[in-house]
């Protein structure tokens, strides 16, 4: 991997840790598919190492905010989705796994642009838990199906719940990963070198959460998650 990909890398990973720092989710939605583009190793395991660490950081920010007994709901449910994604991992090739992608990044960014309005109850965060572990663990891109559930919830507490699902949630992925013998050395090292934009996203996030206006950010993190999409797709197709 050369220097120029790794600066490449840890740029989109920084705009991602911005913006999730900011409204409370965007770290899969931009950084997944542009890392991707810049070197498919990149995905899943490399990017949930880092996304733990800064889910870490922003829900210790957001401590007081979060809704524990929802996370929990939620993080369970995320255990059998985790379980079906590593096994499609197993079960997929190269190529299909790379079509996959696309598609899920698309799925995300509906999911994400939809205006339901669904009560947070127990069977619901369960059900979205599920989606998120599957949807995590292959592309990680597990943040969309949970944020959906609970866009409607005050900035902070969106952000604090969130933050404290992908704790959990990185968590699960990342074992179900390793049990199926895709998490190794290489794949920490790459989360590693995605650090630096961690930090500095988490660090400017601080500043932007007061100003970004979130329905205009959010229709920009869809609209670059599509673009990358379909450029992977199109990979694949032609």
């Amino acid at each position: 991997m050369t220097p120029l990909q790794l600066v490449a890398a840890a740029a989109a990973t920084a705009l991602g840790a911005a913006v999730q720092g900011s409204v409370g989710f965007g770290l899969s939605l931009i950084a997944v598919p542009l890392l991707f583009l810049v070197d498919p190793r990149f995905v899943p395991a490399p990017v949930l190492c880092a996304a733990i660490v800064l889910t870490l950081l922003l829900a210790h920010r957001e401590r007081r905010s979060i809704d524990f007994r929802g996370v929990a709901w939620a993080v369970g449910g995320r255990v059998p989705g985790s379980a079906i994604g590593a096994a499609a991992l197993v079960a997929l090739s190269g190529d299909v796994l790379s079509l996959l992608f696309g598609i899920l990044v698309l799925v995300a960014v509906a999911l994400s642009a939809l205006r339901l309005r669904v009560e947070p109850r127990p069977w619901s965060l369960v059900s979205a838990g599920v989606l998120s572990g599957f949807m995590g663990t292959t592309a990680a891109l597990g943040g969309p199906p949970i944020a959906l559930l609970l866009q409607n919830l005050p900035a902070a507490r969106l952000r604090g719940t969130l933050s404290g699902f992908f704790v959990g949630g990185a968590i699960v992925s990342l074992l179900a990963l390793a049990a199926v013998d895709r998490l190794g050395r290489q794949d920490l090292l790459l989360g590693l070198a995605l650090l630096p934009g961690v930090i500095l996203g988490f660090l400017v996030s601080g500043y932007t959460a007061r100003i970004l206006d979130r329905r205009y950010t959010r229709t920009a993190v869809r609209a670059i998650a599509a673009a990358a999409a379909l450029v992977a797709i199109g990979r694949q197709l032609l």
